[in-house]
């Protein structure tokens, strides 16, 4: 007879294999446009019970989604951009190829209500890998002195809000991508105000835009 010491570990491997499917599942079929809960669980072939005790609500789903998008897909230009000649053409690269890969996922912003929150919260993590290449650029005179690397996840939020939208070409995205890029130039820049702790974010912003 298997010992609680043998079977613990089994539900983990169990589990683990659950979620793994179903965020792989939830990229396949959020690729394709519009999806619900009960086509994620039927392509991870898990019952909607299953999908609902590792996820609870969209939202998790596009967390889970976003993750594996950041971690297999942009990480790795991030570090390479360590190396790059000319950091802010680096992180503007890194902008477009986000929009990019979220663009290709469909259904993804669309299939959370609030989406904005989502993902300034998912690409928080990379916040202390953004920030040397921010400090290069800003010592080389290519960005204003006052963003802060925790400003970058709000700055690509608001991207995605505008251009990550299914039939927007790439030659558009990188257009404008330039185009916000041009506002991080020092030359005549205005201070940034500061934030305040009583007023609106820009993912609450945002996802008040996205709702209308």
């Amino acid at each position: 007879m298997a010992t609680t010491e043998n079977r613990a570990p089994r539900r983990r491997v169990d589990a683990r294999s659950s979620v793994e499917r179903i965020t792989v599942a939830g990229r396949t079929v959020l690729g394709k446009g519009e999806a619900s809960l009960e086509q994620i669980a039927a392509e991870a072939g898990v019952g909607i019970a299953t999908l609902y005790r590792h996820f609870p609500n969209r939202e998790a789903i596009v967390r889970a989604v976003l993750d594996d998008i950041l971690e297999t897909d942009l990480l790795p230009l991030i570090e390479r951009a360590a190396d790059a000649p000319h950091t802010r053409q680096a992180l503007q690269d890194i902008a477009t190829h986000l929009l990019d890969l979220i663009t290709q996922e469909r259904g993804l912003v669309t299939f959370a209500s609030n989406f904005a929150d989502v993902a300034v919260d998912a690409l928080q993590r990379f916040s202390d890998s953004l920030h040397p290449l921010l400090v290069r650029a800003q010592q080389a005179g290519e960005i204003r002195p006052d963003l802060t690397a925790e400003d970058i996840p709000h700055f690509l939020v608001m991207a995605v809000a505008g251009l990550a939208l299914p039939g927007t070409a790439a030659s558009m995205r990188a257009r404008f991508v330039a185009l916000l890029f041009d506002s991080l130039n020092p030359a005549n820049a205005t201070p940034l105000p500061p934030l305040l702790a009583e007023e609106d974010d820009l993912r609450t912003a945002v996802g008040n835009v996205s709702r209308t």
